[in-house]
């Protein structure tokens, strides 16, 4: 049997998918930093090897799969390209693997975790598949009969698969240090969009989608009259949202999904969509109900009186959605936003709408700006952020207690980056504390 073995397997897309090559039979280790990372519990779970980088991991009749933030002088990579060994790219090895299905690809520069978290979650309730979640989760299956995955546009990776089926949830410019315009983004979508082979889901709400040309059908879902899938009377409750589906303005059904905002109806329409063309019945639909959401989007505890997030936007329209949603769980509660801008590139090109979006919340603390590995700082610095942004703070790792004196409030911890590291400092000061 081939041992695969996944070069920084503690990557979100790495860990997903040697956790379905796993389930599905295979023979699987991987090497990483030794630094803990949120991804590896599920693979100690499945007792998948995991170990610190070396050349002597590396074993002539191994197949290497490489996560993409490795460049090809990489210790590891090096011993495999010298001994020959059969190589691939995370994205290049994941096309391959997913023919064997039917596959559906979820792409779009917001909202891809979430909505292939949620998919996935209605799916296995119909029949077995296999899911690769971009938070890390995977599960195979040996008698899949679908493959639902996320596919990430970051310099155009997903040109790599060639789904059944593709949902594309939106077109934003995002991604400053690969792609050059928003042209250039929908350049890329419209590549992958030709990649299809039998039907498009797509937001019609999104005006670069509908720009999208094609050669496979395409059913359009959203909030305006022009869609296929249309959502209407959409109500707030304590538990949730709940809303109607009209399909081609016909009334089809009402549905409850466990979350808050607009961008949420959005998700869930989706794979309202792509369930119904693929004729699962509205009972199986129904199970957007009981979906308990993917990791690091809107994750919630309660600390004291206070209700504590951690949440990956790290653009700022995700801020905006994220603020809007704690806004409407909690319509009582002040909402305080910290966050961790990540990357250079991205917090530069987007400092202006930042500032915009992080006002919408009460109060706001900044953490220094994430830096990637991938690029230089130049001269930025999470000051010129602040300078936007009315009575914002900085916020260091030895500080984090000023947050308790927010009480009955919601606290925001959002980045793509380390932030939890600041929610872990408060969440200890906090414990700790006896006056909170």
């Amino acid at each position: 049997m081939t041992t695969y073995h996944f070069i920084g397997i503690k990557g979100t897309g790495m860990s997903a998918l040697a956790q379905i090559l796993h389930d599905s039979g295979e023979k699987v280790q991987g090497s990483d930093f030794e630094k803990r990372f949120f991804t590896q519990e599920a693979l100690e779970q499945k007792d998948i090897t995991i170990l610190p980088f070396s050349k002597e991991n590396i074993k002539e009749d191994y197949t290497i799969i490489a996560g993409n933030a490795f460049s090809d002088d990489h210790i590891e990579i090096q011993k495999a390209k010298e001994l020959g060994c059969k190589f691939y790219r995370y994205h290049e090895f994941l096309g391959e693997w997913l023919k064997q299905y039917t596959s559906i690809a979820v792409t779009g520069a917001h909202g891809k975790t979430s909505t292939t978290g949620l998919l996935s979650h209605v799916l296995k309730s119909a029949y077995p598949i296999s899911y690769l979640i971009g938070d890390g989760t995977g599960n195979g299956h040996v008698d899949s009969e679908y493959f639902v995955f996320e596919a990430c546009e970051y310099r155009r990776h997903f040109l790599k698969y060639e789904p059944d089926y593709a949902i594309m949830t939106n077109i934003d410019f995002d991604h400053p240090d690969y792609f050059t315009s928003l042209d250039d983004v929908v350049d890329a979508f419209q590549s992958m969009a030709d990649r299809v082979k039998k039907c498009i889901v797509a937001c019609g709400d999104d005006e670069q989608l509908q720009g999208i040309h094609t050669k496979v059908p395409v059913i359009y879902y959203g909030f305006n009259d022009s869609n296929d899938f249309q959502a209407q009377n959409v109500v707030e409750t304590a538990n949730g949202t709940e809303f109607d589906v009209f399909v081609r303005n016909t009334y089809y059904d009402h549905f409850i999904i466990p979350t808050y905002g607009n961008h949420t109806v959005l998700n869930a329409l989706a794979v309202i969509a792509i369930c119904h063309y693929e004729g699962i019945s509205v009972e199986h639909m129904k199970q957007l109900d009981s979906f308990e959401g993917v990791k690091r989007r809107f994750t919630e505890k309660e600390i004291g009186s206070q209700i504590v997030i951690d949440d990956y936007a790290h653009h700022p329209k995700e801020i905006s959605v994220t603020i809007e949603s704690a806004r409407k769980k909690y319509p009582n509660k002040n909402v305080v936003a910290i966050f961790q801008p990540h990357t250079f590139t991205r917090t530069k090109t987007f400092l202006k709408e930042f500032a915009d979006s992080l006002n919408e919340a009460d109060n706001v603390y900044l953490c220094e700006i994430f830096k990637s590995a991938r690029e230089d700082s130049g001269q930025l610095t999470i000051n010129d952020l602040q300078k936007l942004i009315p009575n914002s703070q900085i916020l260091s790792l030895e500080e984090t207690e000023v947050l308790q004196k927010f009480t009955d409030s919601v606290l925001i911890f959002m980045g793509a980056g380390d932030i939890q590291k600041f929610q872990s400092a408060y969440e200890e000061t906090t414990t700790r504390s006896t006056n909170f």
